[in-house]
């Protein structure tokens, strides 16, 4: 028997359970993996308070979680090219990642490269996914200087690396707890609050804004017009949402899914590109994952691991120092 993540109606983290769950079969053109860690991504909480009823639809009991890496434990007939113990990663269709084992058809996943991490690889696919079809959308180059809000949130860190893979000048507003991170990875940070546009400007040293990437709203649209940003240049927040449920609904046959996935997997294999994971937390401390990512004040993915080697009283030792930071504040 292992456990899965379930709630049977819309509501905050006290609907949340976790439930006994057997290890389901393999049927055709499908795999059972054993999960080993699974990402966390603020839509997943959207998705249980009912904040998207109508856009993405649920049945309840409904389970919980879209990214995950894990190990091939069973493939169902048809599947040739997958043995059992291979390491994966991908996407669980509907939901269901957090959780012991879950069963998707084998076009949901992609090899995990032996040298990444799973934390990393099951972190990845949601924000990675999002942030790369945005970044390739605006076909971003040398001669863009890009602005990139929410820039060390979960998909604006992975945007702003692949922006600055694409050759542009890329300036990120954060708050000042997050400056010295985005240095670390190239990218000119920017405080938010009264003074942003010159601000802005002074860290483009003359060149225009020719690009703008929201991913926080309120009022970055009018800052954008007022960059000079062209109309058809500037992604919204809604369309960042977009972009994200297009990806959270995925089929599994949808090709672009597995593409995104393989290109992103190449460039953190070819140390190209970082997920940052700012909170690792064992299965059992899920609720506080979630509030931790509730914050709104994490760097890079919130991840949790199905099975730490730790246990028992230790097991909070896995807590970042960072959430427990923001938990004693």
């Amino acid at each position: 028997m292992g456990r899965a993540v379930e709630y049977d109606h819309y509501g905050d983290f006290d609907v949340v359970h976790i439930v006994p769950q057997e290890r389901p079969k393999a049927r055709e053109g499908e795999i059972v993996v054993e999960v080993i860690a699974a990402g966390l991504n603020h839509i997943e909480r959207f998705v249980r308070e009912g904040r998207l009823q109508g856009r993405v639809d649920i049945e309840f009991p409904a389970r919980q979680g879209t990214c995950f890496a894990g190990i091939v434990k069973e493939r169902g007939p048809g599947v040739k090219d997958l043995a059992v113990g291979a390491e994966v990663m991908g996407h669980a269709i509907g939901g269901g990642a957090h959780a012991t084992w879950v069963r998707v058809p084998r076009t949901a996943v992609v090899k995990k490269p032996a040298t990444m991490a799973f934390e990393v690889a099951g972190g990845l696919y949601l924000a990675g996914c999002t942030a790369k079809s945005i970044v390739d959308e605006l076909a971003l180059g040398p001669d863009d200087v890009v602005v990139i809000s929410a820039a060390a949130g979960g998909v604006g860190h992975l945007e702003c690396q692949l922006a600055q893979i694409a050759g542009a000048q890329v300036i990120g507003t954060c708050s000042p707890r997050n400056h010295d991170y985005l240095r670390q990875i190239g990218i000119h940070p920017v405080t938010y609050g009264d003074g942003l546009e010159e601000r802005i400007a002074e860290a483009a040293k003359g060149r225009p804004v020719t690009a703008f990437i929201d991913n926080h709203g309120g009022d970055n649209p009018a800052l954008s017009e007022s960059l000079g940003v062209p109309a058809d240049r500037f992604v919204s927040s809604d369309h960042r949402r977009e972009v994200e449920i297009r990806f959270l609904r995925a089929p599994a046959e949808d090709a672009e899914v597995t593409r995104l996935l393989t290109e992103l997997s190449g460039l953190i294999e070819h140390h190209k590109l970082r997920l940052l994971i700012s909170g690792f937390y064992p299965f059992e401390y899920i609720v506080d994952a979630y509030e931790d990512l509730a914050e709104m004040h994490s760097r890079g993915k919130v991840v949790v691991g199905m099975q730490p080697v730790e246990t028992g009283a230790r097991l909070s030792w896995y807590r970042s120092q960072k959430a427990r930071t923001v938990h004693e504040r």
